[in-house]
């Protein structure tokens, strides 16, 4: 079975399954404790978290584990705003993850407020003279994620930064499919705010980090025992912070995936648009501003839950989007969102490859794509 569904979550990487075990066994102590066991642990995360510092290129001191990406994100939207509402008013787009839209409507619903969406175009970017335009201050937040989880599409977030900088605005990135494809470090960025998840890169699901600067006001979700500067409490999940780190440091480096990813999926890309007329590339065109290992389609006059089913009875797994919309029988919001009739819309089809996807692969996947439209179509 061929698995190109990277973009829904990852293996875990033998090597981070081996630094977990010893923080799951042996050495079950609380980091919070003051005892040898306890002390070990904290000395345990305390390394996790310098080692994830140092792939973001940042202080120790603006990290915070959490459970993932949504988490983060929650954490991240509700907890700036909380804390500094300022005029009340955010901007987003409507393609952000449902982590991010549901926040928003939360803030709209009990806290009042206002919602500015930036318009986007047929390949998912955001109107640059648009947010321009909205940035004052009266503006508590702009969160904008820096990869589009279904169709690829890179926002430039630290353009995006410099705009938010100048009004003097906290920007907020879900930087979560984005991680080992693209410059993810703060210094880059320029960001106020980062969020991470740890299974999208080899770490184990329930491990997540939020990047918050030093200058950043936040207002805590969890309560309790003050853990993570008092910004995250309870017991800290030392095995899966251990884990995070040791994926993030068995990461090649970015720009080398990147490149090879980038042949794979253009190639890919290529031959599919070339031999099958009903599919429609949506997102960017390859190579501008657009994830390495994402190919999202529309499959005119087709049923995109059936094609992938057929594609899964050929033996390649991928999906019609979000993971985490999945099972419902509503088209992507995103789609929608670029202007994709709803019909069209219902006919997506997503393969995201991983760092170890291969051309062979990506040739194995075209045959059994051809396969499935020939008997879907005939």
């Amino acid at each position: 079975m061929l698995y190109l569904d990277h973009a829904a979550t990852t293996r875990v990487l033998p090597e981070v399954l081996q630094a977990a075990w010893p923080w799951l066994t042996e050495e079950y102590g609380n980091p919070n404790s003051t005892h040898e066991l306890g002390l070990r642990a904290a000395g345990a995360l305390d390394w996790a978290r310098g080692q994830v510092a140092d792939f973001l290129g940042c202080r120790a001191g603006e990290i915070v584990f959490t459970s993932g990406g949504t988490e983060s994100n929650n954490l991240a939207i509700k907890g700036i705003a909380l804390a500094n509402p300022r005029g009340k008013k955010i901007i987003s787009a409507k393609t952000e993850h449902e982590s991010v839209l549901q926040c928003l409507e939360f803030l709209q619903r009990v806290h009042g407020f206002e919602i500015l969406w930036l318009k986007v175009d047929i390949t998912g970017a955001v109107d640059l003279a648009q947010l321009e335009g909205a940035l004052s201050p009266e503006v508590t937040l702009v969160t904008l994620m820096t990869a589009n989880n279904e169709v690829g599409t890179l926002h430039p977030i630290a353009q995006i930064a410099q705009l938010c900088k100048a009004a003097k605005v906290p920007l907020h990135t879900d930087a979560v499919q984005a991680t080992g494809w693209v410059d993810s470090t703060v210094a880059t960025l320029g960001v106020s705010a980062l969020s991470l998840s740890g299974h999208k890169f080899g770490a184990p699901k329930g491990i997540g980090l939020l990047y918050l600067s030093g200058k950043t006001a936040v207002e805590p979700l969890i309560h309790g025992g003050g853990q993570e500067f008092e910004l995250r409490s309870g017991t800290q999940n030392v095995a899966w912070a251990v884990a995070l780190a040791t994926a993030l440091n068995s990461l090649e480096p970015q720009q080398t995936a990147a490149t090879r990813a980038t042949a794979v999926t253009t190639t890919f890309i290529d031959a599919v648009l070339a031999r099958f007329p009903q599919a429609k590339l949506t997102g960017p065109v390859p190579g501008i501003s657009r994830h390495p290992a994402i190919a999202s389609f529309t499959f005119e006059g087709l049923n995109g839950e059936t094609l992938l089913l057929e594609l899964e009875n050929n033996g390649v797994i991928c999906s019609s989007g979000s993971a985490c919309a999945a099972g419902s029988t509503d088209p992507s919001h995103v789609l929608l969102a670029m202007g994709i009739p709803e019909d069209l819309a219902q006919t997506s089809v997503r393969f995201s490859f991983g760092h170890q996807t291969t051309m062979e692969d990506s040739q194995t996947a075209l045959a059994a794509l051809e396969a499935a439209l020939s008997k879907l179509t005939n």
